[in-house]
């Protein structure tokens, strides 16, 4: 029988707008960083412990963001995040 002892996901995650919203580059990143801290607190809430491994700004204001999180709140992941 096996069962899974401990479990993570490694995630790339894009923020970004619409382009037919016509945001300036400068307002598009001030929007999604908010986004990215909205994000983080969401996941601070559910007490699912994360990782920021890599934030991206990309030319057109959007950013990309690598993330390794808990699967599920029920199991030990320490071993992930040493």
């Amino acid at each position: 029988m096996k069962r899974v002892k401990a479990a993570c996901i490694l995630q790339t995650l894009v923020f970004a707008q619409k382009p037919e919203m016509g945001y300036s580059k400068d307002r598009a990143l001030t929007i999604n960083k908010e986004e990215i801290e909205h994000y983080k607190a969401t996941l601070e809430r559910a007490k699912t412990r994360y990782q920021i491994l890599d934030t991206v700004e990309q030319e057109d204001g959007s950013v990309v963001v690598h993330v390794r999180k808990q699967y599920n709140n029920k199991t030990d992941v320490s071993e992930y995040f040493e």
